[in-house]
């Protein structure tokens, strides 16, 4: 907030000096009003000659403080910035122009005067301002979170029972193939747990004792 504050009243500042600045004297005691904007791009330099009001320097200043206020609203630091270098692109062109048609610059007296301080300073401003502004936070989108998904091993009865591992293709085993499976593993619980019969004393010698019988799988 006081970022927002600061920067806005250095905008406001400098597009007011850059509005007020061609109504000052900038060469020997000449306003920028009175210069003509067009002698800035033709290769004659500065000319004598009256220009109107809106012919004048005023106008790329103008618009420079139009664009001023657009980017204090939308709180645009690149408008800012436009607009600075608007202000001292304008000034400078104008002492190039200046240096051509006199041969050469001075300052004080008849020379440069206090318009042309007034608006490269206000160029200045623009540029603090825009770099002292803060841009327009945009609210940020909201990312999915995608999460992998797991793939659980299918289970049949107890931990001890056959799983079936998946295939490459991510599916399980065919039907038919589990259902054999299941039957094998059957048959084969049911022959481990049958009582296996111990063998009659009839058929054993005189004074043998029977063998124990030990505990399936053991």
């Amino acid at each position: 907030m006081f970022r927002t504050v600061v920067g806005s009243l250095l905008a406001l500042i400098g597009a007011a000096g850059a509005v007020w600045s061609p109504f000052r004297a900038w060469y020997g005691g000449r306003h920028g009003s009175g210069i003509r904007v067009d002698d800035l791009f033709t290769g004659v330099g500065v000319t004598p000659d009256k220009a109107a009001l809106l012919g004048s320097l005023f106008l790329p200043m103008a618009f420079a403080a139009l664009l001023t206020l657009l980017g204090v609203l939308l709180r645009s630091r690149l408008t800012l910035a436009l607009a600075a270098f608007l202000v001292l692109g304008i000034t400078i062109l104008w002492m190039v122009r200046q240096g051509q048609a006199s041969g050469s610059l001075t300052a004080g007296g008849n020379g440069l005067d206090y318009g042309v301080a007034t608006a490269f300073a206000s160029g200045l401003l623009l540029l603090l301002a825009a770099a002292v502004l803060p841009g327009r936070h945009r609210p940020r989108r909201a990312t999915p979170v995608f999460e992998e998904p797991r793939y659980d091993e299918p289970t049949y009865g107890r931990y001890d029972e056959p799983r079936y591992e998946e295939e490459e293709t991510g599916r399980g085993a065919p039907a038919e193939l589990r259902r054999q499976v299941d039957d094998a593993y059957d048959t084969t619980r049911q022959t481990q747990f049958e009582e296996v019969p111990r063998p009659g004393t009839d058929d054993l010698p005189s004074g043998a004792q029977p063998p124990p019988t030990s505990p399936p799988g053991a």
